[in-house]
């Protein structure tokens, strides 16, 4: 017990060294982890160590997934949900019948269910090491294209990694395989959403935001445990989960709340990523010594993963080319039609324009068109604006093409999803190995140069363009921030009215022209109107602004 204290603590300090250190010495702190991990593998103290892969795969990717889905900007994973379902789950598939075939090729009596399992392990990223990406100057849509990807790309490998290990045993049906996989699907979106709607129900009424984050550590397993027990994806079911809660929160859940969430969350995913990196690179020395009982070759291995790991990156290059092409049409077509949009846009602001709709929509026999139905479709018009400035805004072009497919790296899910094949699996010590060398490979290769990628290609920026364009927004920010106060009653003053009492009536009125501000902002965001960086940091100057005059109250009153 003394030994595994020891152990933790010492745990602890290197993540929060990692973390400080890395950055000033140029390198990703989860390299940083992987490299402390590898050399400890070798001490004789960690000999006696075994990592459980359900641990990782059960216990902390659901509470990893669920923290991410939370903190995503949610418009911008609606406007970058065609991408990320394709990279998510068409070049999943696909990457993991290629490598299939590659590894029934170069691996002896292996066979091809075998090697798409193992495909299907190697074919997905991390999100865990996706969080490289993110300490570098990126586009804002290709970390939402990674963020989503990795959020969702990890159940369709293991939903096709237990559907090859079925079919290495049985006859394989490729129907059963889709409605295996649709069901994994649905049956995880239902949960997910009720249990996120669920959490927040619940949680709204608890006023203490010490209880009220340890309940939010429980969402994740709330949603993944149930799912996985119907035989569905509780990885999909936690990262809906943390969708839902995402977009409701800030409605239904206090300022205090949520800020005593966003910090506990960081520290939660700060222990667990770094825990992660450490424990991919403490089983080196088991991995490696499995091999060698088995009389394999772990030169002829490594081969085997450089092959693999060039393989994926090549696919995925394949599949991001002319995803490109298909979003840059898509994003031309949209351009085509804003002068239009914006004509209705601005006809449905007077009563005039919108009785002149009306009456255009009902000439025919068909349903009779309502205000409501036209309060949809100019809801609709809003969010098709606000798609088209966005893509405007930021194209996609060869250079963010090449990050996406450069930042496409393994991590340790690729590790931990190996050591859950079965016993029986041929050659299984090597085919652990393989997945390991390719996840290590990947994370120093790829992660060890993004940076430097990044910055090399990032085309120069006209500064004082970025500038007046975000002082631009800024601007409309507040006029809809003030026009919003400007609807609330300002409070009615009498003569000799106590003190106390007008202090209390001021902070009323100031408490409800923060609430009138706050559901403005939630609706731009919903509309997709502004930045979502630019809404967030608006949002945590009000919450700010609210528990300031909420805790100057408590000392008063």
């Amino acid at each position: 017990m003394d030994e595994l204290i020891i152990l933790g603590v010492i745990a602890f300090v290197v993540i929060a060294a990692a973390t400080v250190l890395g950055p000033r010495l140029g390198i990703a702190s989860p390299l940083v982890l992987v490299a402390v991990g590898i050399v400890a593998s070798f001490l004789p103290m960690f000999d006696s160590i075994e990592i459980n892969p359900e641990l990782i795969l059960s216990g902390v990717l659901p509470l990893l997934l669920y923290s991410s889905a939370v903190s995503m900007p949610t418009m911008n994973f609606r406007r970058e949900f065609g991408a990320i379902s394709g990279l998510s789950v068409i070049l999943v598939i696909a990457s993991s019948l290629v490598l299939g075939v590659f590894f029934m090729l170069v691996i002896p009596d292996l066979g091809f269910a075998w090697g798409v399992a193992l495909g299907a392990i190697v074919s997905p990223t991390d999100a865990v090491a996706t969080s490289i990406i993110k300490q570098t100057p990126v586009s804002k849509r290709v970390v939402a294209m990674l963020d989503g990807e990795s959020l969702l790309n990890d159940a369709t490998a293991l939903v096709l990694l237990r559907t090859a290990i079925v079919g290495a045993a049985a006859a394989f049906s490729f129907w059963g395989a889709v409605g295996t996989f649709a069901y994994s699907v649905v049956v995880a979106v239902v949960i997910g959403w009720l249990v996120g709607w669920l959490n927040l129900v619940v949680r709204k009424r608890v006023t203490n935001p010490a209880v009220n984050t340890v309940l939010s550590f429980t969402v994740p397993f709330l949603a993944s445990v149930p799912a996985e027990l119907l035989g569905a994806s509780g990885l999909v079911a936690a990262v809906v989960a943390g969708l839902v809660t995402g977009i409701l929160a800030p409605r239904d859940l206090s300022p205090q709340n949520r800020l005593s969430d966003s910090q506990n969350w960081r520290t939660v995913e700060l222990v667990l990523e770094g825990a992660v990196f450490l424990t991919m690179g403490l089983q080196i020395q088991a991995i490696v010594a499995d091999v060698q009982r088995e009389h394999a070759g772990v030169g002829a291995a490594v081969l085997v993963a450089i092959g693999a790991l060039v393989l994926t990156i090549l696919v995925r290059a394949a599949y991001v080319a002319p995803l490109l092409g298909v979003l840059g049409r898509r994003a031309r077509r949209q351009e085509q039609m804003q002068e239009r949009l914006e004509g209705m846009q601005e006809k449905m602001t007077t009563p005039e324009g919108v009785q002149e709709f009306l009456e255009q929509a009902n000439t025919g026999r068909g349903r009779r068109v309502t205000s409501r139905d036209l309060d949809r479709f100019a809801r609709r018009v809003t969010h098709a604006l606000g798609d088209i400035e966005y893509f405007r805004r930021q194209p996609l072009g060869w250079r963010e093409g090449v990050v996406v497919v450069w930042a496409g790296m393994r991590g340790a899910v690729t590790v931990a999803a190996a050591q859950t094949l079965p016993e029986d699996t041929p050659q299984r010590p090597v085919l652990v190995f393989i997945a390991f060398a390719v996840a290590v490979l990947s994370l120093l290769l790829q992660g060890g140069t993004i940076g430097p990628l990044v910055r090399r290609i990032a085309p120069k920026v006209d500064q004082a363009e970025l500038d007046a364009q975000a002082l631009e927004e800024r601007t409309r920010l507040m006029m809809s921030l003030r026009e919003s106060a400007e609807g609330v009653a300002e409070p009615v003053r009498t003569e000799g009215e106590p003190r106390m009492e007008a202090f209390r009536a001021e902070r009323r009125y100031r408490l409800d022209v923060i609430a009138a501000q706050r559901a403005a902002l939630l609706d731009a965001r919903d509309n997709g109107t502004f930045d979502a960086d630019v809404l967030a940091d608006e949002l945590a100057n009000l919450d700010a602004s609210q528990i300031a005059l909420e805790m100057r109250a408590k000392t008063v009153d």
